[in-house]
């Protein structure tokens, strides 16, 4: 029988914003989770920004080979056309769907147009954009613009809960569950029995640090947080206890269908962000210039394969590995992609050895800047400067840069070959990012319009 699948995704979730990790979060259902799953924990995203990285699960391509460089701005523009960017790329959905699979989309689609179902899709609730607020969120009903006037996370849940049980029972299904929290905004919409949860702490495990230098080009953006962070806590955590109560619903409705024992679950994050951590706000765009520290690309990804793997596993991981490791779990042959830079781990997942790699290493890139790790040492190389280079096993906070340190050289000049060697071979022509106008305020166009950069990203304010 082919396994079912269940993606549960959130949006800007911190690996530190874990209960396992942040004692004052109220996550009791993906406690529950987190033992009867496998936590990949050094999972990293392909971009620390919502689009790119979600283009590259979809795709199992890195944001150089899909075109998706920065967050989609949509409709919020006025240039703005209902552009699929992911248009004649195979994404999982397609692949499954292809193969027999039922697969529905609910919340946050945010890699093109989701007024209609992108391809592979029976079953479409969609965020109009990528993000907003909590009540009243723009979304799409039957291609026209609505306000749904539930809160928007509980809304996902009802929605995936309405497909578990309306599905073709003779088929197998691929379902993705893309919630907007803990996206801001904090402040508003959220109900106030998650919020009250956090009356009486003060988030000891959140570090108040002052503000990184490179925060000042978006100091404003985030003055409020720095200056009291408490409620913007509260907000951040009582929209993932929101999660946490879809996610309860969700394995229990599995479990009354009959469906536990035949269903991979996946939680996880598109990237990752801070809350006052390293001194910033955001993730890879709260700085300029744009950061790849781990709280911005290395993400919560737990997984529970029946008869798989249960407990922790440090394998490297890049998030590119998703497309494949689904395809393989659900025994399907994803048509040849020259661009595709994952490979299945779904060995690791059953407990048949590690990735199979020899030497395991992850990317990621957004705009002018790339960086690699193999898991010790992490290099990131801007077009426009300045380079970075961290030994995490001394320096997991990664507070030293050691590029310029002669006694690590040898190290540095590894890493930046190693990075231009792998972008070079990975980089559909065309489509890269590297010394691009990526500015961290979006982007409008795909680049197959072959318009210049000052029509396709938004620059700088």
């Amino acid at each position: 029988m082919r396994p079912n699948f269940v993606v549960i995704q959130t949006d800007d979730q911190g690996r530190w914003a874990m209960p396992h990790r942040m004692p004052e979060l109220v996550m009791p259902h993906l406690e529950a989770f987190l033992d009867d799953a496998l936590e990949l924990n050094q999972f990293y995203c392909a971009s620390p920004v919502c689009s790119p990285a979600r283009a590259s699960l979809l795709t199992g391509r890195v944001p150089s080979a899909h075109g998706v460089h920065d967050w989609l701005v949509g409709g919020r523009h006025p240039d703005a056309q209902p552009d699929a960017h992911l248009e004649g790329q195979p994404t999982t959905p397609e692949v499954l769907a292809a193969a027999g699979y039922e697969c529905g989309m609910v919340g946050k689609w945010h890699v093109g147009d989701s007024r209609t179902p992108a391809p592979g899709f029976t079953t479409w609730y969609a965020h109009r954009f990528g993000g907003g607020p909590y009540v009243g969120a723009p979304i799409w009903v039957d291609g026209e613009p609505a306000e749904e006037p539930e809160y928007f996370t509980h809304a996902v849940t009802g929605h995936a809960l309405e497909f578990l049980a309306g599905r073709d029972p003779d088929k197998p299904f691929h379902l993705q569950v893309n919630y907007t929290a803990p996206h801001d905004p904090w402040l508003e919409g959220h109900p106030e029995e998650y919020v009250r949860l956090y009356d009486d702490t003060d988030f000891p495990s959140v570090p108040r640090e002052e503000p990184h230098p490179w925060v000042e080009p978006r100091r404003t953006d985030f003055a409020d947080a720095f200056a009291d962070p408490h409620p913007h806590l509260a907000g951040y955590c009582a929209s993932l206890t929101a999660v946490d109560e879809g996610l309860g619903q969700i394995r229990a409705r599995l479990t009354a269908l009959g469906l536990a024992e035949d269903t991979v679950v996946v939680y996880m994050s598109d990237n990752g962000s801070s809350c006052g951590h390293h001194g910033i706000w955001g993730k890879g765009n709260g700085t300029w210039p744009l950061n790849f520290w781990d709280n911005s690309v290395r993400v919560p990804f737990e997984i529970h394969v029946p008869d798989g793997v249960r407990g922790v596993s440090a394998e490297l991981v890049p998030s590119v590995a998703l497309h494949p490791t689904i395809c393989e779990l659900a025994g399907v042959d994803p048509p040849g992609d020259p661009w595709g830079a994952g490979e299945s781990v779904a060995p690791l997942l059953r407990g048949e050895g590690g990735s199979g790699h020899e030497v395991v290493v992850v990317h990621a890139e957004y705009g002018g800047g790339r960086m690699v790790t193999d898991g010790r040492w992490k290099y990131v190389h801007r077009s426009g400067g300045p380079d970075e280079l961290y030994d995490l096993d001394s320096d997991p906070d990664e507070r030293t840069n050691l590029v310029d340190d002669e006694r690590v050289a040898a190290e540095r000049e590894r890493s930046a070959s190693e990075l231009g060697d792998w972008f070079a071979a990975h980089e559909r022509p065309g489509f890269g990012a590297f010394g691009r106008a990526v500015s961290g305020h979006g982007q409008v166009h795909p680049l197959t319009r072959g318009l210049p950069d000052e029509r396709t990203f938004v620059e700088h304010p």
